[in-house]
C-alpha cells in the first residue's frame, strides 16, 4: 500500500506555510515604511521582493492544500503535480520583482536622487532579516524532511530575501559612512541580478518537474533497493520508469516470475517488493508492478505485439 502523508504531517506544513503568508505581511510593511523613511533604492527593491513573496505564499498556500487533496475521478493521480505549477509561478513573480528593481536602479543613477534617516532604515530592515533568515531556514529544512516542493521553493525565495536585506544593510552602512548615495542603486542593480537568478532557476526547475526529467541519482538509488529485494526472492526486473509527482514519488516496473509460480504466489512476492521499495523513501511513494512470465517472456510479445518486449 502507498504510503501517504498523516494528518498531523499536513497540519504540520499547512501551519507553515501560513506562518510564512503572516510574516509574509509584516515583512512588507516594515520594508515599505523603511522606503517611506529613507527614500532607499534598495529598500524599494527589498519592499518590492515582499510583494512577490506575499503573492506566492498566497498561491503556495492554495497548492498545497491542494496538492493533498486524495485522488478523484478527474484527477485520478491526485493533484500533486499543481506544486510546480506553483514553484513556476513563484519563480515568474520573482522574475517581474527583478525586472522592476533594475529599472527603479537604473532611473535612480541616471536623474539622481536623495536618502534620508539612514539609521532608522537599517534598524527596520536589520528585523526583517534576521525575521527571515530564521523563517527561511525552517521551511527549507521542513520541506526537505516532508520532501516538498512548495516549502522548499518558499525558503529559497525568503533565504533570497534576507540575503538582499543583508545586501541592503551593508549599502546604507557604506552610504551612512562615506555619503557617496551610489552604493545604493549599483547594490540595487545587485540584487535585481541575483533575484532574477533565483526566479530563472526556479522557472527551470519547474519545467523539468512538469516535463518529467529523469533523476539519474534517484534512478540509481531505486535500482539498488530493486536489486536486493528481486534477488532475495529470485525475481527479475525490467522497464523500470519513475517520476516526482511533487509530493510524491511514482514508479513502475514489470517483475519477471518464473512459469511455474502460481500467481497467488507471484502476487504475494510483488506485494512484498512494493511495500519495502515504498518503505525505503522517506517521502510518500508508490510503486506500481506489472507480473511477467520469465520464460518466453520476448516470445509472447512477439506474438502479440509483433515486437520484443
Amino acid at each position: 500500500m502507498a504510503k501517504h502523508y498523516s494528518q498531523s504531517e499536513r497540519t504540520q506544513m499547512n501551519k507553515a506555510m501560513r506562518l510564512s503568508l503572516a510574516i509574509g505581511f509584516f515583512m512588507l510593511v516594515i520594508k515599505t515604511y523603511a522606503y517611506y523613511l529613507t527614500g532607499s533604492t534598495a529598500i524599494l527593491s527589498d519592499a518590492a521582493e515582499s510583494v512577490v513573496h506575499v503573492f506566492a505564499v498566497g498561491f503556495a498556500a492554495y497548492s498545497m492544500w491542494l496538492s493533498h487533496k486524495p485522488a478523484d475521478e478527474d484527477h485520478t493521480y491526485g493533484h500533486d503535480r499543481i506544486t510546480f505549477f506553483s514553484a513556476g509561478f513563484e519563480g515568474a513573480l520573482i522574475v517581474i520583482a527583478a525586472i522592476f528593481i533594475l529599472y527603479q536602479a537604473t532611473q535612480k543613477m541616471i536623474h539622481g536622487f536623495e536618502m534620508e534617516n539612514l539609521d532608522e532604515g537599517m534598524l527596520f530592515i536589520s528585523i526583517a532579516t534576521i525575521l527571515n533568515g530564521g523563517l527561511g531556514v525552517y521551511l527549507m529544512r521542513l520541506g526537505k524532511r516532508f520532501h516538498s516542493l512548495v516549502l522548499e521553493a518558499d525558503g529559497k525565495h525568503i533565504l533570497t530575501d534576507c540575503v538582499t536585506s543583508f545586501g541592503v544593510i551593508i549599502a546604507l552602512v557604506l552610504t551612512r559612512l562615506t555619503g557617496w548615495l551610489y552604493f545604493d542603486p549599483i547594490l540595487a542593480l545587485l540584487i535585481g541580478c541575483n533575484i532574477l537568478w533565483t526566479g530563472g532557476r526556479l522557472i527551470y526547475n519547474a519545467f523539468h518537474g512538469l516535463m518529467d526529467r529523469a533523476d539519474l541519482t534517484l534512478d540509481a538509488e531505486i535500482r539498488t533497493i530493486l536489486d536486493e529485494e528481486t534477488a532475495v526472492r529470485g525475481v527479475h526486473f525490467h522497464h523500470l520508469r519513475h517520476r516526482n509527482a511533487g509530493n510524491r514519488l511514482l514508479i513502475e516496473v514489470h517483475l519477471l516470475f518464473s512459469c511455474g509460480l502460481p500467481i497467488d504466489q507471484a502476487h504475494e512476492l510483488a506485494t512484498q517488493i512494493e511495500h519495502k521499495v515504498e518503505e525505503a523513501f522517506a517521502q510518500p511513494t508508490e510503486l506500481i508492478t506489472h507480473l511477467e512470465p520469465l520464460e518466453g517472456h520476448d516470445e509472447i510479445h512477439t506474438r502479440v505485439l509483433g515486437r520484443e518486449g
